[in-house]
C-alpha cells in the first residue's frame, strides 16, 4: 500500500510539475479593450475560453473607458495589441504613428444614439446636448456622422465628454444630457428609464466598423509569430462563441458581474446573429475603411492624408488562418 501511495504521489507531482512548466512556457500578451460590458462573452472568449493557451499565449485583457485611450497605450508601448474603431488609428497614422490594422472581427456597429422620449428624430438634435467620449473615439465619430447626415453642424450641438457607455447612457436617462452615443445593449432596459434608441448605427452608417485589431510596427517585427498566434486564438474563440449562445451569455454575466436575469447579454448575442455583426475570420474590409476615411475627411477630423495600404497588414491573419484550419 505504501508503495502504491508513493507511486501515486510521484505521478501527481510529476503532473503538477508538467502543468507548471507548461504554464511557464506561455507568453504574456497584453490586449487593450474598451470597458467590459454585455458583449464580453465575445470579447473575452479567446482569453477566458482556453483558446489562447492552445497557441502558447496568456492574454491579459486591459480595460479602458474608450478606445482612444487604448490607442495611446499601444503607441506608448504599454500594450501588445488593442481593438477599437479605425477612426483613431487613421488619425494617428496620418500624423506618422507606426501601427498596423490586422483584421476586423466586429465589422457592423451594434451601437446607436439614445435620446429622451421628447426628441422625435435625429433632426431634433440641433441645439441639444449629447454625451460622447474622447475625440476620435467611436462614440464621438458616430455622433458626428449622424449629425453630418442630418445637416447639423457640430457647432450646433453641445457635446459632453464622458467615459464609458454606461456613463453616457446613465447621463441621458437621468436628464443630464438630451442624447448619448452608446452600445445597443441598453435597448431592453431603455423603456423603463424614459429613454429610446433614436438612431441605430446599422441603419444610418452600415459601413462604420466597430472593432478592428491593431499592433505597433515594432511588435509586428519583434513578435511576428506571437501576433499570428494571438489572431489564431481570437479566430478560434469567435468561431466557438457564435456557435454557443449560452456559453457567451454566461461568460458575459461573469465578466460584468451582472445578475442572471439581466437581459442585456442575451440581447446583444441575438443582435449579433441578426445583423451578422461579428465575423470570426477577421477580414480587412478595404471598402469600409475607405468609406470611413472619407467620413473622417467630411467631418473635419482627418486633415492629413493617410495611406490605407500602409496602415493595414493581412499577413499575420493569413498565417493565423493556417494555424486554425477550417
Amino acid at each position: 500500500m505504501k508503495t502504491f501511495i508513493s507511486a501515486a504521489l510521484a505521478a501527481a507531482l510529476a503532473a503538477a510539475m508538467a502543468t507548471s512548466a507548461a504554464a511557464q512556457q506561455l507568453k504574456t500578451w497584453r490586449h487593450g479593450i474598451v470597458q467590459a460590458k454585455s458583449d464580453s462573452g465575445f470579447v473575452f472568449m479567446a482569453a477566458n475560453g482556453g483558446f489562447a493557451e492552445k497557441y502558447g499565449l496568456k492574454i491579459e485583457m486591459v480595460q479602458f473607458t474608450g478606445d482612444a485611450l487604448a490607442l495611446k497605450a499601444l503607441l506608448a508601448g504599454e500594450l501588445d495589441s488593442y481593438e477599437g474603431s479605425p477612426g483613431g488609428p487613421m488619425l494617428a497614422a496620418s500624423q506618422g504613428a507606426d501601427l498596423r490594422l490586422l483584421g476586423c472581427y466586429w465589422p457592423t456597429l451594434t451601437y446607436g444614439i439614445y435620446a429622451r422620449q421628447s426628441i422625435a428624430t435625429a433632426h431634433d438634435l440641433r441645439g441639444k446636448s449629447m454625451a460622447i467620449s474622447a475625440p476620435g473615439a467611436l462614440p464621438d465619430l458616430l455622433a458626428r456622422a449622424v449629425l453630418e447626415q442630418n445637416g447639423i453642424p457640430g457647432s450646433e450641438v453641445r457635446f459632453a465628454v464622458m467615459g464609458s457607455d454606461t456613463d453616457r447612457y446613465r447621463a441621458v436617462s437621468v436628464g443630464t444630457v438630451d442624447a448619448a452615443a452608446a452600445s445597443t445593449e441598453f435597448v431592453p432596459i431603455a423603456g423603463t428609464s424614459g429613454v429610446k434608441l433614436l438612431v441605430h448605427a446599422h441603419d444610418v452608417v452600415p459601413n462604420y466598423l466597430r472593432f478592428c485589431t491593431y499592433v505597433g510596427g515594432r511588435t509586428l517585427v519583434q513578435r511576428n509569430a506571437d501576433v499570428s498566434a494571438f489572431l489564431a486564438a481570437q479566430i478560434s474563440g469567435l468561431r466557438y462563441a457564435l456557435a454557443n449562445r449560452e456559453k457567451v451569455i454566461a461568460l458575459a454575466l461573469e465578466i460584468t458581474q451582472a445578475k442572471a436575469d439581466d437581459p442585456r447579454a442575451p440581447y446583444i448575442f441575438d443582435e449579433v446573429k441578426k445583423y451578422s455583426a461579428v465575423d470570426p475570420e477577421m477580414p480587412i474590409p478595404m471598402d469600409k475603411l475607405s468609406w470611413m476615411k472619407e467620413l473622417l475627411t467630411k467631418t473635419g477630423n482627418l486633415t492629413k492624408p493617410v495611406d490605407l495600404a500602409k496602415l493595414t497588414d493581412g499577413g499575420p491573419r493569413e498565417k493565423a488562418l493556417v494555424l486554425v484550419g477550417k
